[in-house]
Order: C-alpha cells, then structure tokens, then sequence
C-alpha cells in the first residue's frame, strides 16, 4: 500500500508542476485573449485538475472514492457549503459543478509557494481569509469576501468549519465569513457532506492512508436564502443541522450497503 502511495504523490507532485506552469502561462494567455470564454477555459481546466488529482489517489493510490453528484449551476448568487474532512474536499468541491467553476473560500497561506494552487487563487480570484491577520488585515479581508460575494458571476464554495475535522465530525461554524457573505444578496444554497477522508486529513498522511481511503460524497439539500437583510443566525444553525443530518444519513447508508 505504501509503494503504491508513494507512486501517486510522486506522480501527483510531478504533475501539479507541469500544470503550474501550463496554467501561468497558456492557460493565462488565452483568456487574456478571449477574456469571453474565461468561464469555460477556467471551468474545464480546474475540472481537468480536479479529476488528475482524484485519478492518482485512486487509480495509482488505492483509495476508493465516489464521485460526487454534479448538481451546481454555474452562475450568480449561487454558494456551496460542505463539511471539510481533508485537502481532497477542493477537488471534490470542484466536481460538484456541471459547468464553469466555484471560488472557493481560501486560508491565506495557500497564497504562496504552492505549485499550481497559490497561482491559482490569484488567477481564479479566491476570496482570501487570515484568521491570524491583525485587526486591521482582518477587516480588509472580510470586505473582500463581502465583495466578492456581492459581484462575483460564479458560485461562491465555503468550508464554514474553518478548519478540517481532528475526528470527522461536523465541527462548529466559524460564522463571520458565512454570514457576512449571506448578508451580500439572496443565495440558493447548495449543501453537500463528505466522510471517509479524516484519517488523511493532511498531505503527510496521504503516504501511510492512502489505501484505506473510502471516500464519499452527498447532495443533502438545497436551501433558499432570500432576505439578505434579515438576522443569518437560524438560517446557519439551520446549515449546521443539516450538515450533521447529512453526514449520519451518509454513514447509514455505507453501514446498510
């Protein structure tokens, strides 16, 4: 199992190199040129990444992983929120779209020197938060997300646990980004729960896990958020809920099958 992982993280590694600088360079080109197609090229490149990444984990890995259901329109006032177990929730995240691409809620230090995924925060332009920042650095940073939930022209995606999972439960929500972004313009809310991914929670732990992955994914709900004036608490207690009906009901159904 180890051989095997090892295999994948070499492939995976060497491949996310290639890509970085196939991203930095044809990929910003072209839609520098056709800045009408940003949507498609952007939307079928990070699909493209996403199933590279879940092909070497499962293929070369060993790991057993499901597809998640491609249910998400591209357009505006979309977000999607999902538990978040391990790094592989970004790709999985990702492959729930039909077309297009989410910008994806993102701690600042996958802002740099990151092959592949730092450029593409830039490029994809990821609302960035640093729960660490000063007071002042974090103000700035809740604004932009406030903008960027108010103009972007994509869906917006959302780990509102802030953090993975220590034992693949849902944790609590750290709130302020979800609710400042609720409080930007009507929503339709997709909700999704993933399991099977805590164990690896972390690339080190991919060398040792890999192969015992059992990797799951459910569309629990979809909610409509239509006062953005209104008071977010019930709503995201409402979330928080649901989140944690989805994840027995996804572990019912593994115990069943």
């Amino acid at each position: 199992m180890k051989l095997r992982a090892y295999l994948a993280l070499l492939v995976l590694c060497a491949g996310l190199l290639v890509a970085d600088v196939v991203q930095r360079t044809v990929i910003t080109a072209w839609i520098k040129l056709r800045p009408s197609r940003r949507i498609h090229v952007l939307g079928r490149w990070i699909d493209l990444m996403a199933r590279f990444v879940m092909g070497c984990v499962s293929r070369l890995g060993g790991a057993r992983l499901q597809q998640p259901p491609r249910v998400v329109p591209t357009g505006p006032g979309i977000l999607i929120v999902m538990n978040h177990q391990s790094l592989m929730d970004i790709p999985l995240v990702v492959r729930t779209m039909e077309r297009g691409y989410p910008r994806i809620v993102t701690r600042a230090r996958y802002h740099r020197f990151i092959p592949l995924i730092s450029h593409m925060i830039r490029l994809y332009q990821y609302p960035v938060v640093d729960p660490t920042a000063n007071p002042k650095e974090l103000v700035r940073s809740v604004r932009s997300m406030a903008a960027a939930g108010r103009a972007s022209d994509v869906p917006i995606a959302i780990f509102p646990e802030g953090t993975r999972t220590k034992d693949g439960e849902i944790g609590s929500f750290k709130k302020r980004g979800l609710t400042n972004l609720l409080a930007q313009r009507p929503w339709t809310v997709y909700v999704f729960v993933a399991d099977g991914y805590w164990r690896t929670a972390k690339f080190k732990d991919l060398l040792s896990g890999m192969g015992h992955i059992d990797g799951r994914v459910a569309h629990v709900d979809t909610l409509e958020w239509i006062d953005s004036t209104a008071d977010p608490g019930e709503f995201v207690e409402a979330l928080h809920a649901r989140l944690v009906e989805g994840l027995a009901e996804l572990r019912g159904e593994a115990v069943e099958a």
